[in-house]
């Protein structure tokens, strides 16, 4: 096959890991031909095509990262602007014309409405090489937490584009729950794919336990509970700071691995200060990908209190590395974090109950291990990117067989 993504930006976050490693999977382990087209910021969070670029150079004007063909458009960015937007429609238009596609396969929010209006516009007009579009949905651009205006805003938008595209994937059964419940699209037309990863570093993630908590000076009888997010708004680093104060009342040798940075540093530093629990937390500040299943490796469990998230890719990644997860029960969370069984859901905004499990665990080893093992087993086969590729390949070949009797254009 020939199959090009889309995705607006390739910072280090989970939606562009996905991506990139699915685009290597195709090349490697299928032999497709694959072309990442993408915007060029990077934003605070570092560059993942920079820290995979290999020495090789492709096509003139595209440059191999990690072995896959990468096409830069300046004007792709982020933001609403029609002047750049209408520029990006159209060199994305000449690149796909180029590249013929098989399959055009989309990613977050800008390139997504973008991407399969280009995309859906050459379905339409071309006689012979029609390609499939698919759009994945990371995390749902609209949320309770927007005001009104720009929920509607995004949900329209949405809706415009699903009808653009054969096929959504996402990445948690509560995404699509989500966009069904917004209208978006009919359920028939989502299929849930789990966002694949390399596993391998999380399995062993433990042999790095000791190097890590020596770095940061955590001794051997001290109980790490660690979280990864950025230091950024609806996160809830506030939340875990204000239910610390219980924990580290019932149990003195909790420590806090705050993995991240971001633009609410200095108040939650002054948070922490105010509560009396600055010898208690530790902040990495940004740590390269690589880095983060050594970061695991050093916790006993990990807490997640985002408001708002497709699926968290740490949760599957603690699980994986034996880590039992507490978690604000959103999204996809609970499809993941089985309450009682790979660790403890609690409601967004209790506190109350946030301290109490993170007591619970922190007090008793045997049950993070029995909760952390029993998250191992079951989800790590689940979340290799190997599974996913072959699951996204085949939901490509299902669409390509399909499309020779659907000249109606596919719409739903």
């Amino acid at each position: 096959m020939r199959v090009a993504h889309v995705i607006t930006r390739m910072i280090i976050g989970g939606a562009q890991e996905n991506t990139l490693l699915n685009c290597q999977d195709l090349i490697t382990e299928h032999g497709d031909e694959v072309l990442l087209i993408c915007g060029p910021e990077t934003g605070p969070e570092g560059d993942l095509l920079g820290r995979q670029q290999s020495s090789g150079q492709g096509r003139a004007g595209r440059t191999g990262s990690a072995n896959v063909p990468v096409e830069i458009i300046d004007p792709l960015r982020r933001a609403i602007h029609p002047t750049r937007d209408w520029q990006a429609s159209r060199r994305l238009a000449r690149v796909l014309g180029e590249f013929a596609p098989d399959v055009v396969h989309t990613h977050s929010a800008k390139a997504g409405l973008l991407g399969r209006q280009v995309a859906w516009k050459q379905f339409l007009s071309s006689p012979d090489r029609r390609p499939a579009v698919i759009h994945t949905v990371h995390g749902a651009p609209f949320h309770e937490y927007q005001s009104a205006r720009a929920k509607q805003f995004f949900i329209a938008c949405e809706r415009w584009a699903a009808r653009r595209c054969h096929h959504l994937i996402s990445v948690a059964d509560a995404m699509t729950d989500r966009m069904v419940s917004a209208g978006v699209a009919p359920r028939e037309k989502f299929t849930t794919i789990s966002s694949g990863m390399n596993v391998e570093p999380f399995l062993a993630a433990n042999e790095h336990r000791e190097r890590v908590r020596h770095h940061y000076g955590i001794g051997q009888e001290q109980v790490v509970i660690g979280k990864i997010a950025r230091l950024f708004h609806l996160k809830g680093h506030a939340d875990l700071i204000g239910a610390a104060r219980k924990v580290v009342d019932a149990c003195p040798q909790a420590r806090f691995l705050l993995v991240g940075d971001g633009v609410l540093r200095e108040p939650l530093q002054a948070q922490i200060a105010e509560l009396g629990l600055t010898d208690h937390f530790i902040l990495t500040g940004l740590v390269p990908p690589s880095e983060v299943p050594a970061m695991i490796g050093a916790m006993d469990l990990l807490v997640h209190t985002s408001y708002r998230e497709g699926l968290a890719r740490a949760l599957p990644q603690a699980l994986i590395a034996g880590k039992p997860v507490v978690s604000y029960d959103i999204d996809g969370a609970r499809e993941v974090v089985i309450d009682h069984e790979t660790g403890y859901l609690v409601p967004p905004a209790d506190h109350r109950m946030l301290a109490d499990r993170l007591i619970e665990l922190a007090r008793n080893p045997e049950l993070r291990f029995q909760q952390g093992r029993a998250g191992q087993l079951r989800f790590t086969d689940q979340f290799r990117h190997q599974t996913m590729t072959r699951n996204i390949r085949q939901l490509y070949r299902q669409l390509l067989a399909e499309q020779p009797t659907k000249r109606d254009t596919g719409q739903r």
